[in-house]
């Protein structure tokens, strides 16, 4: 199959606006932007630094997580589209410099800001006020652009959305005698590992990175999973997958001895169809994703939008009643996942809130 054919179908099939790829032979970037939605705004999301095994793979997760933006935007009541951009490192552990992150904002300036780049995995807001020295359309900086790290607040918005599935569930929402295995402690596990811990609950660790697990074990109390284990067949109460995505496939949910997953990762559901309803089935509640981890977004966007901090702080809150909605939602329909997309896609349709006109206007 032609290659140009190919990446236009799986456009078509997500539903994408643009999807614009780029090099720069001076610092060897190569990078690629993908605007799934601009309907209900310009779009935000974040800028990924990944080591991809090939370009499939990469232009896949670009796709999928852009389309996830979009979903989040709209389940959040945010008048902002949704795209993604990532970077392919050409080895691991590749770092950073500014050339790069200069290159890349000059790609993302390209889009003249119906695009606006953030955070993302291994990108840390020295780097967005890097690119925002190329380009004013960059949130998540702390110097040139301004946001800062989102992650406390994407924590936040998951906790919040935890409390929605144990009062779901029929439990007390009281984490004082709850078990919760979290995958993931880098900037959003680790913060949602601190507010677990402050609330009570037990909290079961596990991580690629060593170092990260120490400090969690070290600073906050949890208990680290040894490497001969896996937390995905651990008897806990809630598993909050806060790593990278895909690790929900039909193998991992057959072994999942817990009644609750909710987590700040993105695209959890490696097969969303099929994946969400075998958690329906198994009779674990499974709060989807995009509306789970929107703290983050809520952040930067609302701070885009001139939102105020009370404002923004209400924002956050609120995931918790959007993903009770969504669970009411689900009960007639296949999976919780299912119920969350419906969910946007009205959002989607009803297009934009058209602000009053101000008196005296024409």
């Amino acid at each position: 199959m032609n290659p140009t054919t190919n990446i236009l179908e799986q456009m078509s099939s997500y539903g994408h606006e643009r999807v614009a790829f780029h090099q720069d032979p001076a610092t060897g970037l190569k990078a690629i932007i993908a605007v799934h939605s601009t309907v209900l705004g310009n779009a935000l999301g974040g800028t990924r630094r990944w080591c991809y095994a090939n370009e499939s793979e990469a232009l896949f997760d670009v796709l999928r997580l852009s389309e996830g933006m979009t979903y989040k935007a709209a389940a959040a009541d945010l008048q902002m589209g949704g795209a993604k951009s990532i970077i392919l490192m050409p080895k691991p552990g590749h770092q950073p410099t500014e050339a790069e992150a200069r290159a890349m904002g000059r790609f993302v300036d390209t889009m003249a800001g119906k695009y606006i780049a953030a955070e993302d995995v291994g990108v840390s807001p020295q780097y967005c006020d890097w690119m925002a020295m190329e380009t004013k359309h960059v949130m998540g900086g702390n110097t040139v652009s301004h946001g800062g790290d989102p992650s406390p607040f994407t924590a936040q918005g998951c906790f919040n959305s935890m409390k929605a599935c144990l009062a779901f569930v029929g439990k007390k929402v009281d984490f004082s005698n709850l078990t919760v295995g979290i995958q993931g402690v880098g900037a959003t596990g680790y913060r949602l590992a601190k507010l677990l811990r402050q609330a009570g609950a037990a909290v079961l660790v596990t991580d690629v990175h060593v170092p990260t697990v120490k400090r969690a074990v070290e600073e906050l109390g949890c208990m680290a999973l040894g490497n001969d284990k896996n937390l995905f067949a651990e008897k806990v109460d809630i598993i909050a997958p806060c790593a990278l995505g895909g690790i929900l496939d039909a193998k991992t949910i057959e072994n999942l001895k817990c009644q609750i997953v909710c987590g700040t990762a993105n695209n959890q559901l490696l097969v969303p169809d099929t994946d969400g309803a075998l958690l329906k089935k198994r009779g674990i509640l499974y709060s989807p994703d995009f509306v789970a981890n929107a703290g983050g977004l809520i952040r930067l966007a609302g701070l885009y939008l001139g939102f105020t901090e009370a404002q923004l702080d209400k924002k956050v809150e609120q995931i918790e009643q959007t993903t009770l909605a969504v669970f009411e939602e689900s009960k007639s329909q296949v999976s919780t996942s299912a119920a969350a997309i419906a969910y946007a896609k009205r959002k989607i349709a009803a297009g934009p809130v058209k602000k009053p006109a101000m008196a005296g206007s024409r």
